[in-house]
């Protein structure tokens, strides 16, 4: 009999997809497109943690004050925003009369003087009152305006409500001229930075100057009496005004009219009430 020829085992069919491409390739299994990772980003050097700026402090800042110029006289109460108490006044005013006390600049008024006649009243006075030079009383007892003229102007002094305790009297020249003569330039100029000093230690509000000589000597002018009077003049922040010296009134009688006029005026620009009643 014959022998069925013999079949070649089977191959299991293969598991790999049964398509090739049109190349004759073997077809790779898909691998899926994977995009680029992006480029990490340049690195920078760590920047530095930097404290917060710290705000400035706001200070109170002092007021601006306009200059009031007021120590040294050349600029009047220079320090004058300081201002001195009584008792500081009153201490500054004896010290400077003892040094006026032993002044001998004017030769001929130091040989002839029984004393200096530096000033009276309060140191602390809102008004002042400024005359020529001692007379004859004056320099006999060392006060000033305590004779004829005195008396008359404390009776000014009075009708304005006031005392002679309440202001302060001083004079330009603090001796005697032999004589009662008028006081010469240099006299003048000798005393000068001693009145301006009272002054400048009292720092009154007003300052009635009594005569020509006086006005001329305080202001540095050369205007007369007539000129200077009824209106008012600045020094160093002090107000002043001008008048007629009580000695005049003595000859004059009919001017105390415009006396007490100065008067009232002053007193209405630093004030004060002003009396009804006359000198």
């Amino acid at each position: 009999p014959s022998t069925p020829p013999s079949t070649p085992p089977s191959t299991p069919p293969s598991t790999a997809p049964s398509t090739a491409p049109a190349d004759n390739t073997i077809a790779q299994p898909a691998v899926p497109v994977q995009e680029a990772p992006a480029a990490p980003p340049v690195s920078q050097p760590p920047i530095a943690a930097q404290p917060p700026t710290p705000k400035p402090v706001e200070t109170e800042r002092p007021a601006v004050v306009a200059a009031t110029t007021p120590i040294s006289i050349s600029s009047t109460q220079e320090t004058s925003s300081m201002k001195r108490s009584v008792k500081q006044k009153a201490t500054a005013l004896q010290v400077l009369s003892e040094e006026v006390a032993g002044c001998t600049l004017c030769k001929e008024l130091a040989e002839t003087r029984t004393q200096t006649v530096f000033g009276v009243g309060n140191p602390n006075a809102r008004i002042c009152f400024f005359g020529e030079a001692p007379g004859a009383d004056e320099d006999k007892h060392g006060e000033p305006f305590i004779g004829r003229a005195g008396k008359l102007l404390t009776k000014i002094i009075e009708a304005c409500g006031l005392t002679r305790e309440d202001v302060y009297i001083l004079n330009t020249l603090k001796c005697r001229p032999p004589g009662n003569r008028n006081p010469k330039p240099e006299e003048n100029a000798n005393c000068l930075p001693y009145f301006q000093k009272q002054i400048e230690i009292i720092q009154p509000d007003m300052i009635v100057c009594l005569g020509t000589f006086a006005a001329q000597n305080l202001l540095q002018s050369d205007l007369t009496i007539g000129k200077l009077r009824g209106s008012f003049h600045d020094y160093h922040g002090s107000k002043v005004i001008a008048t007629y010296h009580p000695a005049y009134l003595l000859r004059n009688p009919s001017a105390k009219k415009a006396v007490w006029d100065d008067m009232k005026m002053m007193l209405k620009e630093i004030g004060m009430p002003v009396p009804k009643t006359k000198m």
